[in-house]
């Protein structure tokens, strides 16, 4: 048996032979506090039974458990031994009956990773929370099953738990002579089946709704998160989005929501955004704002919030087959995240927040070798961990509103009624929901299927401009253009707008048409005769998904006039598309730092503003020529300060330009004005110093050798929580030492004892773009360390090392040349590890054309 890597053909054997009826899961979680016994992995007591059925009685299959011992196999009443039958991910099923019942009692580990069974301490108090974190396959290391979503089957679970904790499932639960027993769910995954355990601050209230028919349904309401996290837990604006949310749904899908309460936890140490437990949602903590954050963290959150109810439709009542259709469930989460968000919050303009930062996401997927159609071509589980990308989430969600505009939205939602409907409590692929949206809006699904879901690559577009003698459009045309390695040309519907300054000087929109691009070159007929444009914008209202160019009077208007844009979204989607071209090495990288020192002041926006942020800071770390980044450095620090001073006192763009500025500042008075913060010897009117605003100050005074290892201690003695912890491990690691650098890589590269949150923090600190020559020479041992890496650390574990650590600051055609070499001399290694490697590598190739770009600038 081939270990926990399961294959896509060995899912579709077990799943054409078997059908599971229901499981019993019993869990001890009593050993999660006290001592340790023993030297090895803290472990927990899981007794599985499993009802199944077979199809061809007599044949042989295998269930999923991945576990350090199992203490006892039965199937159908018949002592297996644990030695023969279990290799430490799989259990041997041979001479099945065509009714069957396998019973395992294991030993389970607790997880430091994310992944499983987590197991966090709190420094602050001492208190231990338990969550699990399944997708896309790691429910087996909690309780024996088959891991794969269409065996989809009813849950019950009971837990056994420490005195005075609280025990969270899928369905409602009771505590009945020291034993949580829970309802049982209705069919589902196993991936999403969920157990939450601690003494967590929980927070409850009511949804109700009444019916066209009289029906009522009433859905109760929780909502909980560590308790050194309570008072900052703003639980009513949960809610609030929540009971949104759950209006916005109803009146759309006409399903009601399936699964009887609504929790929502938010747990410590988590590796994702959220994960969308049917009746138990968890999220990251850090949705927990500890200090003052802008709008778009509540924008984001909301988004968040939203994304994972769309699951309880898309993904949990109706779930792909196999995760080749991930993005049935992802890419309209995506999407309905940001539809709901403008459609039952107050966040109406979540659209630009899509196009400017999600829709960026998907760009740089799009491009890299390792892109693939919205529908992929998933081989086994390490292929199904990396497809949780920009493609199947960002991209996906693109081409779903480029869908809304191409069939309607009512034809689109219809089709989605017909989808639950039809396939309640089952598994799709992506020819089920092509069939009811052919139904809604009589359109031929499968051509446009073939052009956006089944072909991979992004198509730029183009304006043509020729000017009659009058001065008026003669002909505006569009023409498309995609790359070599991915050249396919596919339908677009899109609105081209034309622009030109007021009298009062701003930059408005004058004339649109809304157009179906075809082929290489599409003429736009509704806008000829009109007066000619100094801004022509080919995807106005952002309906397409495309790489947007400019013709040359275009791009000048924007160097000149960008600020006087003034409708945020075509502003965002003129910031986008400058940031591809920086990106595609069109645009050197001074002149997109030149315009966002110029124009980003003036950004109202603020969410696109911090976007405006990392991206400069990218220009400057990547594709600037390097003669130029220390100016580039200045010219930044100076502009953020002034910002700063300029920003309303209190107001987030203050905030945004104050973080921002610790994000850049490098030199001696910079670093001398964030200590004088810090210890309040100076003051900016309206800026709070509060706690996570210090620690982002400390970082760069860390990084520059302004603050030791016992100022560090000082803060963290200030904030000793876990939140504190994570900050002080990511400074310590930041700190321009070779002692350091050698001391953080060996807790990484050569240790699993750290947590996954704090291998993160690590990490993070410790890659900092001032300390290239520091780091060199871990570029060499970078390459020597990640196969052996790979093999023995979890696969979450792996994609943080493999890509944090990767020399992309040794941004050299010597390093280009090693990753080549390792490429060629590792062609047997993991295909999902030289996916990894792979994308480093592009990344790295394209900040060295963007190098050349702009050196090229500087002797133009």
């Amino acid at each position: 048996m081939p270990g926990e890597n399961l294959s896509r053909d060995e899912a579709r054997e077990r799943a054409a032979l078997l059908s599971v009826d229901g499981y019993d899961v019993s869990l001890d979680l009593r050993s999660a506090v006290g001592e340790q016994d023993g030297d090895g992995p803290r472990t927990f007591r899981s007794v599985t039974t499993i009802r199944f059925r077979c199809a061809e009685p007599g044949a042989s299959s295998f269930a999923d458990l991945v576990a350090p011992s199992v203490t006892a196999v039965s199937l159908n009443g018949k002592d297996l031994d644990p030695g023969e039958v279990f290799d430490g991910a799989r259990i041997l099923l041979d001479d099945l009956a065509a009714e069957n019942e396998l019973v395992v009692d294991a030993q389970c580990a607790y997880s430091r990773t994310g992944e499983g069974l987590h197991r966090f301490v709190d420094p602050e108090d001492g208190e231990v929370y338990l969550y699990t974190q399944y997708e896309p396959a790691d429910s087996r290391r909690v309780f024996a099953n088959f891991e794969q979503p269409d065996l989809k089957a009813p849950f019950r679970f009971e837990v056994r738990a420490p005195e005075g904790w609280t025990v969270w499932s899928n369905g409602t639960g009771q505590l009945t002579d020291g034993v949580w027993r829970f309802a049982e769910t209705k069919p589902i995954s196993t991936y999403i089946t969920c157990v939450v355990a601690g003494p967590y601050h929980y927070v409850t209230d009511t949804y109700e709704r009444t019916f066209e028919d009289g029906t009522r349904l009433e859905i109760p309401l929780g909502a909980m998160c560590r308790k050194g996290l309570a008072p900052y837990f703003d639980a009513d604006d949960v809610f609030l989005v929540t009971k949104q949310g759950l209006d916005f749904f109803h009146d759309h899908f006409d399903y009601p929501y399936p699964f009887g309460k609504y929790d929502q936890a938010f747990v410590p140490e988590y590796n994702l955004g959220a994960m969308e437990n049917p009746g138990l949602v968890t999220f990251r903590e850090e949705y927990i704002f500890r200090g003052k954050v802008t709008q778009a963290s509540y924008e984001a959150r909301a988004n968040v919030i939203l994304h994972e109810m769309a699951h309880m439709w898309f993904g949990d009542l109706v779930t792909m087959v196999w995760w080749d259709d991930l993005w049935l469930k992802e890419s309209f989460a995506d999407f309905m995240g940001t539809f709901a968000n403008v459609g039952a919050t107050r966040f109406q303009d979540a659209w630009i927040t899509f196009a400017n930062r999600r829709k960026a996401w998907a760009y740089r997927a799009d491009q890299l070798p390792s892109t693939h159609p919205i529908t992929a071509d998933i081989r086994d589980l390490q292929d199904a961990k990396l497809n949780f990308d920009g493609i199947t989430y960002a991209k996906g969600a693109s081409v779903l509103k480029q869908l809304v505009a191409y069939v309607g939205q009512d034809a689109f939602l219809e089709g989605a009624r017909r989808y639950f409907k039809r396939h309640a409590y089952g598994n799709t692929r992506l020819a089920d929901l092509l069939s009811v949206l052919e139904e809604t809006s009589g359109r031929d699904m499968a051509a446009w299927s073939r052009s956006w879901l089944q072909t991979a690559g992004v198509n730029s577009l183009t304006p043509q401009v020729l000017l009659d003698a009058e001065g008026l459009v003669e002909e505006l045309a569009v023409v498309q253009e995609a790359p070599e390695s991915h050249p396919e040309l596919r339908p677009h519907r899109v609105a081209v707008g034309l622009y030109r300054r007021t009298a009062g000087g701003t930059l408005e929109r004058y004339a649109r048409a809304e157009t179906d691009v075809e082929g290489a070159r599409t003429v736009v007929a509704e806008l000829a005769g009109a007066a000619a444009p100094e801004l022509v914008l080919v995807n106005d209202d952002d309906l397409t998904y495309c790489k947007t160019r400019f013709d040359q009077t275009s791009l000048e208007t924007l160097k000149a006039h960008l600020g006087d844009l003034t409708d945020p979204l075509a502003r965002a989607l003129c910031w986008s598309a400058l940031w591809n071209l920086t990106r595609d090495a069109l645009l050197p990288a001074r002149d997109f730092v030149g315009l966002v020192l110029r124009f980003a002041g003036r950004e109202s926006d603020i969410g696109v503003l911090q976007m405006l942020h990392a991206w400069a800071n990218s220009a400057l770390v990547h594709y600037a020529a390097p003669a130029w980044r220390e100016t580039g450095a200045r010219l930044l620090a100076e502009g953020a300060l002034r910002e700063l001073r300029a920003a309303g006192p209190g107001s987030e763009h203050q905030l945004a330009w104050a973080r921002f500025f610790a994000s850049v500042a490098s030199g001696a008075g910079d670093l001398a004005l964030l200590r004088a913060l810090l210890d309040g010897t100076e003051k900016i009117d309206g800026l709070e110093v509060d706690q996570e605003l210090r620690w982002a100050f400390l970082e760069p005074l860390a990084a520059h050798g302004a603050a030791d290892e016992a100022v560090l201690a000082a803060e963290l003695a200030r904030d000793d929580t876990a939140s504190g912890k994570r900050h002080q491990v990511r400074c310590l690691a930041a700190r321009p030492s070779e002692a350091v650098k050698a001391q953080a890589w060996a807790q990484v590269v050569e240790s699993d004892a750290l947590s996954n949150a704090l291998t993160e923090a690590t990490i993070e600190g410790f890659a900092q773009s001032s300390q290239r020559e520091l780091a060199a020479p871990y570029a060499e041992k970078y390459f020597a360390a990640i196969e052996r890496v790979w093999a023995e650390r979890s696969i979450q574990i792996g994609i943080h090392v493999v890509r944090g650590l990767f020399p992309s600051l040794q941004d050299s055609p010597e390093t280009l040349a090693a990753t080549d070499a390792w490429l060629a001399a590792h062609e047997d290694a993991a295909p999902a590890l030289r996916r990894l490697v792979l994308e480093a590598r592009d990344d790295l190739a394209r900040a060295l054309r963007g190098q050349v770009c702009d050196a090229e600038a500087a002797t133009a």
